[in-house]
């Protein structure tokens, strides 16, 4: 966090003025002022000296590329798994060595990047660094134990690639995965309990089992003995609770008495559907519960409302105390830019136009003239030539605000043939490609294609319909693009045209290919073929641009991306130590044999011990842990359930019964805890996406737009109405020196993105934010930074009365 370093008695170093001209010492305030306003706008809390050099090693260190670079060598890292043995792509110990010690090296470069732009004490009492180095260390004595025993044909194990996603958790850029890490961890007491009672009555039940079933002499359909085993019956009672071996394992002790059913309806009734939907709601009430904590009369009225709606509708966990000292960071480090920069001007301290210009340059470099013009207009309301305090605390949120620029141009055909594209059968044509009723024809071509598509094609009025749709595809096109200007039509915001042509590209490229490969009765590439088929299916994507609202559910889904890439990195750390664990335990066990062989090693998997077995029956030799390909994909068979009791005892035969502990913990870890997180995901996504509101700088933006009279509301940018209520001669902004401007901006015209994605942190810091009065500058940051859960919640609250 910017203006940490002073906290941590690092004083600002300035030069003096006989060492360095004014100009630069005005250059290196506006670096570190801007340093500041950047972390304000990407919620940033690293700490980082504000000497001259350090700032120049700050801006490095938060530069896209180095990102990059280091996202780069983290995928390299964890992807070494897939030519190491056991290996899919096998390369030599020395050629994965070198790799793996190239990556520790950018690790360890950047954390000495880190540590040269952060404070020393802030730096070793981060535990985040302490953990990288402490994982470099360890696979740096891995790899050199590992290297010499290889060198004299003794076979070790590669126990430090299990700590790999280490490195992917720990960094900065890894706040999200941390934070869901962090829920799990405070999960976990609640969850533990629950789990101990669940275990103790699947104990009890097999006891049970044990006495009622095993001395009858039943037998399973394999001819084993039917429940004789304590812990063979506990394993098959914890399978039944996710049904997998339901009904299989009830049968026996069913036929041969039908009042045993009921045994088996009371224990799914009590462990499957009671206790599972227990784990669930444990899951919810520790989220609630961080919630209920923070609700109270300390909290601002806003904030109350939002966490009992979070609440009413069972949200992910939220940190209102980590919340309420982002708020105050962020307004800490706005003030600290506005003192580096502010003049006085009167009887009030303000921020020069051209000095907030530059500062706007320097934390956005591609920010263009007219929307740098138009925040401007925003921040200094009367024109006077200067920024004030209040208008300046918003700088970072007027940044965040995505404002799309559109630059209407005249359609090219009326700027060559003016009188035909102007003609009375011109325009006939554009009215009837924007009216509605143009829409629904071409919804019911797509309804009728889709009929079509599921007919035999080897029919030729069916091959040769094929050709017509595809003509009334190609037409429709060339009548939006007749319609509407080519570049407004497929402008970068203009997602839904762009796929709708792709898709009409893909179909033509589809037939095309299909007619040429039977036209040559010799070719049969079966996998051409496959893509073909693909190809000429996608074309029914086209009912999502006509409807709009799957135009809205596939929106959404597209906005809560970083949710499911926050619990993609989340599930990738789990399955690969899960993999890692897995291939070192159980690589080579099985084999996978091409299915036309018939030989004995074939059909037991290449392990005798298989023999009999459903594994060998089922032919799952191809599930297997011989390389990370192969385990990940068994990973993804375990976690859907079905039949991993097959797996489990598959890979029990051919090492020892212990194994199956490692099946239950991937169950326990993944399916109970982590898939139930992605259900809470999944509702905060859509809860937030379907309810959020336009904030006050986003409304502030748009009145201005629409002041200025260069607004253009989203709907309008839809294709039927993309030109609609344009004209260039209105374009431009207005005011007593407007004429230049207006020049310089005629055909210009501004509207808000969609709404993107965010996250109830974000909501809340917004509404933190808004009951925080203008003038007040907070408390200190030394007590910013030392905030702890009592200085927000209340010692007794009173959910209910505060609800």
């Amino acid at each position: 966090m910017p203006g940490a370093g002073r906290a941590a008695g690092v004083r600002r170093l300035r030069p003096q003025p006989s060492e360095e001209p004014p100009a630069q010492e005005e250059d290196q305030d506006l670096l570190l002022a801007a340093a500041y306003v950047s972390d304000a706008q990407y919620n940033r809390n690293v700490p980082f000296e504000t000497s001259p050099r350090a700032i120049r090693l700050y801006y490095f260190y938060n530069h896209w590329t180095m990102q990059v670079a280091i996202y780069f060598f983290i995928c390299v890292d964890l992807s070494l798994a897939l030519f190491e043995e056991p290996a899919l792509f096998p390369l030599p110990f020395l050629a994965t060595s070198i790799a793996e010690v190239l990556c520790l090296t950018a690790f360890f470069g950047r954390l000495v990047h880190f540590a040269k732009v952060t404070p020393q004490m802030v730096f070793w009492k981060d535990m985040k660094n302490i953990c990288i180095m402490v994982t470099i260390v360890l696979t740096l004595i891995d790899l050199i134990i590992y290297g010499s025993l290889e060198a004299v044909n003794i076979h070790s194990v590669r126990w430090s690639r299990a700590l790999r996603p280490v490195f992917l958790i720990n960094f900065p850029e890894s706040r999200q995965i941390r934070r869901t890490f962090r829920s799990i961890r405070n999960t976990l007491p609640d969850i533990l309990y629950v789990f101990l009672l669940f275990m103790f009555s699947v104990l009890i039940f097999s006891l049970m089992a044990l006495k009622l079933f095993g001395d009858r002499g039943l037998q399973t359909v394999e001819g084993l003995p039917y429940f004789t085993n304590i812990l063979e019956i506990a394993f098959e009672l914890y399978v039944l609770v996710t049904t997998a071996n339901s009904p299989d394992v009830m049968m026996p002790a069913y036929n041969f008495n039908w009042w045993y059913s009921l045994y088996f309806i009371t224990y799914i009734i009590i462990n499957t559907y009671i206790f599972m939907s227990v784990f669930l709601a444990v899951v919810y009430n520790n989220y609630r519960k961080h919630l209920k904590s923070g609700v109270g009369t300390s909290l601002p009225p806003a904030v109350l409302f939002l966490t009992t709606q979070i609440i009413l509708h069972g949200l992910p966990p939220v940190n209102l105390n980590e919340i309420r000292k982002l708020v105050y960071l962020k307004r800490h480090k706005m003030i600290e830019a506005f003192n580096i920069l502010k003049v006085k001007v009167g009887t009030e301290f303000v921020v020069t136009e051209a000095r907030w210009k530059r500062l706007a340059r320097i934390v956005m470099p591609h920010i263009s003239s007219p929307h740098l013009e138009l925040l401007l207009r925003i921040s200094d309301e009367g024109q006077k030539g200067h920024v004030d305090k209040m208008n300046f605390l918003r700088l970072a949120d007027l940044l965040n605000i995505q404002v799309v620029t559109i630059n209407i141009k005249r359609h090219p055909l009326e700027e060559w043939m003016p009188r035909v594209y102007q003609s009375s059968a011109s325009l006939l044509v554009q009215r009837m490609v924007r009216h509605r009723i143009f829409v629904w024809v071409y919804d019911v071509i797509i309804l009728i294609n889709a009929i079509f598509i599921a007919l035999d094609e080897k029919n030729p009025f069916i091959s040769y319909a094929e050709w017509l749709f595809l003509s009334l595809y190609i037409i429709e096109i060339l009548l939006k693009l007749y319609t509407y200007e080519p570049r407004a039509y497929f402008g970068k915001k203009q997602f839904w045209n762009w796929f709708d042509m792709l898709i009409i590209m893909a179909a033509l490229v589809a037939t095309v290919a299909n007619t040429t490969i039977q036209s040559a009765r010799k070719y049969n590439s079966q996998q051409i073929l496959d893509i073909v088929l693909i190809l000429r299916i996608l074309r029914l994507l086209r009912i999502i641009v006509s409807i709009q609202r799957f135009r809205l559910i596939v929106t959404t889904l597209i906005n809560i991306g970083p949710t499911i890439l926050t619990f993609g990195g989340l599930v990738l750390v789990v399955y690969y130590v899960f993999a890692i664990i897995g291939m070192e335990a159980f690589h080579g066990k099985v084999r996978f044999f091409d299915p036309n062989f018939t030989t004995p090693d074939a059909l037991v998997c290449g392990n005798p011990a298989l023999k009999d077995s459903a594994f060998a029956r089922d032919r799952y030799c191809k599930n297997n842990f011989n390389d990370l390909a192969s385990s990940f994909v068994v990973l993804m068979e375990l976690t859907v359930v079905n039949q991993w009791h097959v797996l489990a005892g598959g890979f029990a035969l051919v090492t020892h019964q212990a194994a199956k502990l490692y099946f239950i913990s991937f169950h326990v870890v993944v399916v109970i805890l982590i898939v139930n997180i992605f259900i809470a995901f999944i509702l905060e996504a859509f809860f937030v996406a379907y309810s959020l509101e336009k904030s006050e700088v986003e409304t502030a933006i748009e009145k201005k737009i629409q002041e200025l009279g260069v607004g253009i509301q989203e709907e309008e940018m839809q294709d039927g109405k993309l030109v609609d209520n344009m004209d260039a001669k209105d374009s431009g902004f207005s005011g007593d020196d407007g004429d230049n401007k207006r020049k310089a901006l005629k055909g210009l015209y501004f509207r808000i993105a969609s709404k993107k994605y965010r996250t109830v942190d974000a909501l809340l810091q917004q509404m933190f934010e808004s009951e925080i009065a203008p003038e007040d500058e907070g408390p200190s940051l030394d007590e910013i930074l030392n905030f702890s859960p009592g200085d927000i919640y209340p010692k007794n609250p009173n959910f209910e009365n505060s609800a």
